[in-house]
């Protein structure tokens, strides 16, 4: 499958394969892409395997279009969305490894419940924190 038309709108990338199919993507996943201008959006290369935004430094995959979840989970969407929280001192917190944690941002990974619980807890309890801050 290869993507030969792209657009935007909202936080979602589309884009129509040679089959005629429409798929999308949420922006979350691509942080610089997000954030840029549509001019800076227009200006992309297709390749063999993907879309090339050099001035941004960022690629998708044409791959990337068929996954099946187009939108990030709701712990997904946390950390994708809270980029300011350090994901390695985090998962300290919560008794997990950083690398396990990155993969269940990425997706690559799913979480048990049972870690889904203790991630949360932990969100949770830093929020507590923030919140108890004086000046």
């Amino acid at each position: 499958m290869k993507i030969e038309k792209i657009w935007f709108e909202g936080d979602y990338i589309y884009g129509k394969s040679d089959e005629g199919q429409t798929y999308r993507q949420s922006l979350l996943w691509y942080p610089r892409l997000r954030k840029a201008s549509d001019d800076a959006r227009s200006n992309y290369t297709f390749s063999t395997i993907g879309i090339h935004w050099r001035a941004l430094d960022e690629d998708v995959s044409f791959e990337s279009f068929t996954y099946e979840e187009a939108e990030p989970s709701k712990l997904q969407r946390f950390f994708l969305t809270h980029r300011e929280i350090n994901v390695s001192e985090f998962a300290k917190r919560v008794g997990i490894k950083a690398a396990l944690l990155r993969s269940y941002i990425q997706g690559f990974k799913k979480p048990t419940q049972e870690c889904e619980r203790q991630i949360l807890k932990q969100i949770h309890a830093l929020s507590e924190e923030y919140a108890q801050v004086v000046f």
